[in-house]
């Protein structure tokens, strides 16, 4: 593997583009509404006179909305503070270049030795509505057990597992989303960079950590998706620059080397590392042989080692590759994705996730989820080789958005008339790199600079967007300490991307993350 992994990387030359919704977002039984009413109070928002000049930033400006709130969970009460608000992103001269929508949630009676976590998704372009009503904040959208779509409208009940029971939460909306905007006469592309949005970002954190003296709590970052790959870049770049060092890393459903997921001319390490998610996808929907169905850990287990072993070497082989070997491997990939033998060999041994989407229940008429590919939807374009939309992200989209708009508003007490970006348009997105982008780098750095840095890698088997495999390769090819590297821990989960949105996965999530922030081991 190794081998093949030294021999792509010297010949790759493509720079990786990734669309604004490129890593966004099942029985059919909805779950019941919390009775449980919240008791709040609110303060209504005031304009700074810096802010309340431009027209495109939101009402609230730099003046925080605080309400209070109480939830029950099982047999306890969890009393609350929200904190929704601005805060601005400062020039060197001290002047105001956008200004950044946050909503902080502190628990009631707790000090500064309370664990708080910075909580952001990804894209880019995406805001921290996924994470925030999906699955870690005390109130969450409703969404069927199995994360498919019910039908309107949407509303909100209690998080019986919110991570707030373990720390306080702050989701942040990088500029451009949700509300986050510009100021005026500032061009938004600015921040539109990898390296341009971790400073945003870590800046940010900076400034709510110190208003707020939340410097001797320990800290964490949970990022979703392209937010993991942000993560790995703010947890070094704080440290480097501010001095702040972290106390752990919550990386859900991403990647830090988008060459683990990106195959091209010169890369066939994706179609390795997205096997055995094809396999799990497959498994579920009782695509494979009697064997395989019996057990889905056995089916990954043989799935991931037949792509370190001889599909690795039969692409590698390319076109030297004999016949007869080319026949053997399409009847084993066939076996490990219920893909038919001949559209194996007329893809030339590689199955890409689209593809595959489109085809494994193309017979029924149906197409998987790339977010999670055990949610199904019809396809009106049958003609098409690659599905035209993703069922397990319209899922998601319509619970959050709604959920959100009305929760900040009724809730909340914050007054804006600007529309919640949950997606917003950020491209061109400037990598920087000519090859594929990679923080495994800065991961490494900041984990090497404080041994102390735990790391916990929260993953779905049937993520069709951002595979397990594509962290555990990248963790397990950090150029760190074997010492070190125990600081890592793994947690899979039965679903998608968006785990949190499976009931069952929620309450594992739940279990892990208090378990993380406790120190205790994590079970994959």
């Amino acid at each position: 593997m190794q081998q093949f992994i030294v021999f792509a990387r010297l010949i790759i030359c493509c720079v990786v583009l990734f669309g604004p919704n490129s890593f966004c977002y099942a029985t059919d039984k909805v779950e019941e509404s919390s009775n449980t009413q919240d008791n709040k109070k609110s303060v209504k928002p005031k304009l700074s006179n810096d802010l309340a000049k431009s027209a495109i930033v939101p009402s609230a400006a730099d003046k925080p909305v605080v309400t209070t709130h109480s939830i029950t969970i099982g047999d306890s009460e969890l009393a609350y503070s929200v904190e929704t608000g601005m805060l601005p992103l400062l020039k060197d001269d001290g002047t105001a270049k956008a200004s950044m929508f946050y909503v902080a949630y502190t628990v009631d009676g707790g000090d500064s030795s309370r664990p708080i976590i910075y909580c952001f998704n990804g894209g880019p372009g995406a805001s921290a509505v996924w994470l925030h009503l999906g699955g870690l904040g005390p109130k969450r959208a409703q969404v069927n057990t199995n994360a498919t779509l019910p039908p309107p409208p949407y509303k909100l009940v209690t998080n019986q597992h919110t991570v707030l029971q373990h720390a306080d939460l702050v989701f942040i909306d990088p500029v451009a989303t949700g509300y986050s905007r510009p100021m005026k006469d500032e061009k938004a592309d600015q921040f539109f960079g990898k390296r341009q949005d971790i400073e945003a970002m870590s800046e940010f954190i900076v400034l709510y950590t110190t208003r707020h003296r939340r410097w001797g709590s320990p800290k964490y970052l949970c990022g979703e998706s392209y937010g993991v790959f942000r993560a790995a870049g703010i947890a070094e770049y704080l440290q480097d620059r501010h001095g702040m060092f972290l106390n752990g890393l919550l990386l859900v459903s991403g990647l830090v080397d988008f060459g683990t997921i990106r195959s091209g001319s010169t890369n066939d390490l994706p179609y390795l590392i997205f096997l055995p998610t094809l396999t799990a996808v497959a498994h579920f929907h009782n695509r494979l042989p009697e064997d395989l169905q019996q057990d889905l850990r056995s089916a990954m287990k043989e799935s991931r080692e037949f792509a370190s072993s001889e599909y690795l070497a039969a692409l590698f082989a390319g076109a030297s590759l004999e016949e007869n070997q080319r026949q053997l491997i399409a009847s084993k990939l066939s076996r490990l994705t219920g893909m038919s033998e001949d559209f194996i060999m007329k893809n030339r041994l590689r199955i890409s996730p689209s593809m595959f989407r489109k085809k494994l229940l193309g017979e029924e008429g149906l197409i998987c989820g790339r977010y999670d590919g055990r949610i199904t939807g019809r396809d009106g374009d049958q003609s098409s080789p690659y599905p035209s939309f993703d069922p397990s992200y319209m899922a998601a989209l319509g619970p959050l958005a709604a959920t959100m708009n009305a929760y900040v508003r009724e809730e909340l007490a914050f007054e804006n008339d600007l529309p919640y970006k949950a997606l917003a348009g950020v491209h061109p997105w400037r990598y920087e790199e000519n090859t594929y982008s990679s923080t495994a780098a800065d991961l490494a750095s900041a984990m090497s600079k404080n041994p102390h840095l735990r790391v916990l890698v929260m993953t779905g088997r049937c993520d069709l967007a951002v595979p397990p495999d594509a962290m555990r390769h990248s963790i397990n090819h950090l150029e760190i300490d074997p010492l070190i590297r125990e600081n890592v821990s793994f947690a899979e989960y039965e679903s998608g991307h968006m785990m949190y949105l499976n009931s069952p996965d929620l309450q594992k999530l739940g279990h892990d993350v208090a378990d993380f922030i406790a120190a205790r081991p994590v079970s994959d």
